[in-house]
Formats: C-alpha cells, structure tokens, sequence
C-alpha cells in the first residue's frame, strides 16, 4: 500500500485536510510520519510488576515458567507464542512467530514443532543453533534465549503431532510450507484433501513432521519500566547441557 494511502508522507511532502467523518464531525487529524504515529504513547507508561533479581532461582527453567504462568493469569493474548530466530546458508538471521509447545524445566529446553522440510526446519539442520525471544506487553517482560537445537525421534513427533487441534493437523498434512502459492482457491482444494484424509485416517501425521527442544546456554530475563529502570539477569550455563550448572550476572539496563 502507497504511504499516503496510510497516511504517511516522506521529508517535505504535504497531504490534503482530512474530510469530515461519518456524521459530519470533523475527522481527526492523519499522521505525517511514522514517528508522529508513536508520539504521545510512550512504551510502557502503565503499571507493570516489579522483579527482584536477587530473588530468582538459580536456574532459568523455573522462573520462565513462574513468568509464563503469571502472563497467562493476567489475560496476556497468546503468551505461548514466541519468535524463532535462525540462519540462513548465506548466515542472514531469518525469524518467525511459532507456538511453544513444552518446557523443560529441569534441563532448560525449549520445546517447539515445524515441519522439517520448511526453510527454518532446513536452517535448523545445517546449522543447530537458534534464538528465541518472548515478549509480553501487558507486564513488560521480555524473555531472550540462546542455545543448540536438537530434534526428536520421530516417535516423540508423532505423540507431539496427535495432541495438536484438528485444524493444525490439517494445516500440517497440506504441507508445502513457504512454497509459492498459485491462488487461494488452490490452497482451500489441499485443505479439503487433508481434512478427508484426517477424516479417514485419525491418526495420521504429517511427512516431515519434527520436534525440536533448544537448550539453553544462554537467558536473559527483562523487566520493563516505566522510568526505564529496567532490570536485566542473565543466565549463563556453566556446565554441560541438561545439568542445573548456572553463573548469574545481573546487566546494565
């Protein structure tokens, strides 16, 4: 979409009067640029729980699970959901948005599901490694985590695959992710083949399904403020994975 058709205009340029709105009331005033968009609403400026650092576990795994939990009983929309983040061939950083599916407490792994032929599902086999980042607005909590991938046994996909909703799974058999699509009339016709065949066949799962858990060497917890005081504490592993062997470090805002 043209930037005027948002109302957005580059350095210099000028727009037209906004017209009257639906009843004849004068229609607010549009925006010249993006940053006049983000004026007046500064990030953060509401009540947000505190974070006593000293406090904390000393284990990662424990305190993201206190922190998903309290997201989830304060009405967060969707705080299972999480960003991605890998590289390329070429080792441009690639993300995307994904579903957590479980978390490894005791050994502090990030369990997460796509299909294998996908482009991360490719990024992940030629280079293990990946990032994940967590935010949740309403309590100005960040969580970031670093760390090798490691897929599962088919076996663990397939029991993973079966507790999905019925619309993932469908979404899943379709396959094809990230492939050009030629229309969305082409795309319903794969959804009603899948459904049927789901219909069919209950317990199928998808070719190329896999489940993957990324072991944390790294988290770092964030606590936002409204005065910027945020609070920073980050765990590093110092021992091998899948042991409780942590250093803490609190950081500069």
């Amino acid at each position: 979409m043209a930037a005027e058709e948002e109302g957005l205009t580059g350095p210099g340029e000028t727009r037209p009067a906004p017209g009257p709105g639906p009843g004849g009331e004068p229609a607010p005033a549009a925006p010249r640029s993006v940053p006049e968009l983000m004026l007046g609403r500064p990030p953060m400026a509401r009540p947000l729980p505190t974070f006593d650092a000293e406090a904390a576990p000393a284990e990662p795994g424990p305190l993201f699970v206190d922190w998903l939990a309290t997201a989830l009983h304060a009405g967060v929309p969707d705080p299972q959901v999480f960003t991605l983040s890998t590289v390329d061939a070429d080792g441009l950083p690639d993300a995307r948005v994904l579903v957590l599916r479980d978390v490894d407490a005791a050994g502090t792994g990030w369990v997460f599901s796509t299909a294998a032929d996908s482009p991360k599902g490719r990024q992940l086999a030629d280079h293990p490694a990946a990032a994940l980042t967590v935010y949740w607005p309403q309590l100005g909590r960040q969580v970031r985590v670093r760390g090798t991938v490691e897929r599962a046994a088919d076996q663990v996909a397939g029991a993973e695959f079966a507790t999905r909703s019925p619309a993932a799974r469908i979404g899943a058999l379709v396959g094809r992710q990230s492939e050009p699509l030629a229309s969305p009339a082409e795309y319903e016709e794969a959804v009603a083949v899948a459904r049927r065949r789901l219909e069919a066949t209950p317990d199928a799962v998808a070719a190329g399904h896999a489940v993957y858990t990324l072991w944390a060497h790294e988290v770092e917890f964030w606590q936002g403020d409204a005065e910027r005081h945020h609070v920073r504490l980050r765990y590093t592993r110092t021992g091998p994975v899948r042991t409780p062997e942590w250093s803490r470090t609190l950081l500069w805002p």
